[in-house]
């Protein structure tokens, strides 16, 4: 599919928050996030229905919302699942995760029950990364993550669960491209490029994401609205560049002064095998401290 040129492109843009509104909100989304939870848990669990509940942010600071944008539902299991795109690595950002969910379930926590129950419900944090999560293992794009038990390596609790997609980690190829849950992570790296729906996508699953994407369909407020989310997402992604320039270059430096302090130290320990030889040879320390411009008292400590 060539890209189209216009600047908004001919559908909007998965990874900003107005795309994530308008294809995944209470407004006309949720046949697609069910479809899209249901690609991602693979029959781990089937997802029929979903209620949305108003997400929260405490202690989320107010420059974070334009990097960062969520919503929450309930399956009719009863599982929690937040579901959250960002677009910037923030410090400690497995801590927010865990501090997420954790408030979640204190809140979850059945009240005025007698016997001191505390049964839970599942609770599942989804994060949709716009940045490299660790970069030691930069290929991997799908993080899986439960509580295991380390000796058998098996899950110890199966009701919580994080499930992390690193967008700019997937590079598959259409032809690479085979479950549900690589279409969803090519849509959400692509979606604005695309001319039309590539073949290789199920249309019973991804056809109402063409239909309600369309940008020449925005109204004129939607438009606004769209092009502000656009905006903050570009300028995000400059920030996510140039941070890995800057990073680049630091590194580059670092590894040449690294190597010249390492030819220093060469060449201090040859200069100094050279004056103990010197000083077996029954040469005085004062001629060969003068001769290769060290003190009398390095040389005296030579053996």
């Amino acid at each position: 599919m060539k890209k189209n040129r216009n600047f908004l492109g001919k559908y909007v843009d998965m990874c900003t928050d107005f795309g994530m509104k308008l294809y995944f909100g209470p407004d006309g989304g949720k046949p697609n996030l069910i479809n899209f939870l249901n690609g991602l848990f693979d029959g781990e669990k089937v997802i029929k229905d979903l209620e949305y509940r108003p997400a929260e942010h405490n202690g989320t600071q107010d420059k974070d919302r334009k990097v960062v944008f969520d919503l929450y539902c309930t399956s009719a299991d009863n599982s929690h699942f937040i579901i959250e795109m960002q677009q910037l690595s923030q410090e400690f950002f497995k801590d927010r995760t865990v501090y997420y969910t954790s408030r979640l379930i204190n809140k979850l926590v059945p009240r005025g029950h007698k016997g001191n129950t505390y049964e839970l419900p599942e609770v599942y944090f989804v994060g949709i990364l716009n940045f490299v999560l660790d970069r030691s293992i930069p290929n991997q794009y799908y993080y899986d993550v439960a509580l295991c038990d380390q000796q058998n390596k098996k899950v110890f609790y199966d009701k919580l669960g994080y499930k992390l997609l690193v967008l700019p980690c997937f590079n598959k190829e259409h032809s690479e491209i085979k479950s549900y849950m690589d279409m969803w992570l090519y849509l959400f790296r692509h979606m604005e490029e695309l001319d039309e729906m590539p073949k290789f996508l199920d249309n019973r699953v991804f056809g109402l994401i063409f239909d309600i994407g369309k940008v020449a369909n925005l109204t004129e407020s939607d438009m606004k609205l769209y092009e502000s989310s656009l905006k903050n997402k570009r300028d995000a992604e400059s920030v996510r560049l140039t941070a890995i320039k800057e990073g680049r270059r630091e590194g580059l430096e670092k590894g040449i002064e690294k190597g010249r302090l390492e030819e220093r130290a060469k060449a201090e320990a040859e200069k100094l095998k050279y004056a103990l030889n010197l000083k077996k040879r029954g040469i005085s320390v004062e001629d060969i401290a003068e001769d290769l411009g060290l003190t009398v008292e390095q040389v005296q400590k030579l053996k």
